[in-house]
């Protein structure tokens, strides 16, 4: 009778040590999974800081081309500076938001006008583009909205 007590009880222990072993290696499966997660996240968005401080040449660019004589050869210099900025950010997660027509949005754009033209809640006039990284904003297009 005791012997089956006792092995009642060392069963009950080795139940419960396999509880706790099963939740340690969950718990350390999870802690490991965030830590890749994290580890994603920071290397997605590391450029986040140096490409927002890029969005400002990009802007002068496309003032200098708007500006430019089109047979300037300059001009042409820019152009093709602009293209390769262009497409070295878009290469880096970088995307523009451009909503010309779309519905108003206050999550990617940011009113700062009011369009006469344009329809209500639609943006009329884009002044600034925005710009998206990996699909988190770093900054707001610019629009003016219809009323």
């Amino acid at each position: 009778e005791t012997f089956k007590a006792r092995i009642a009880e060392l069963e009950g222990e080795v139940k419960q040590a396999k509880e706790t072993t099963a939740r340690a290696n969950a718990e350390a499966y999870n802690a490991q999974k965030r830590m890749e997660q994290e580890a994603e996240k920071s290397k997605k968005f590391a450029l986040q800081k140096f490409a927002k401080e890029l969005l400002d040449i990009v802007d002068n660019l496309e003032r200098a081309i708007e500006s430019a004589d089109a047979n300037d050869p300059v001009a042409e210099g820019v152009q093709l500076t602009h293209k390769a900025l262009i497409a070295l950010l878009t290469k880096n997660g970088v995307e523009v938001v451009d909503p010309q027509g779309e519905k108003f949005n206050a999550d990617f754009h940011e009113a700062v006008g009011i369009d006469a033209d344009a329809e209500a809640d639609t943006v009329g006039t884009v002044l600034q583009k925005g710009y998206s990284l990996n699909g988190r904003l770093l900054r707001p297009a610019m629009v003016r909205v219809g009323q």
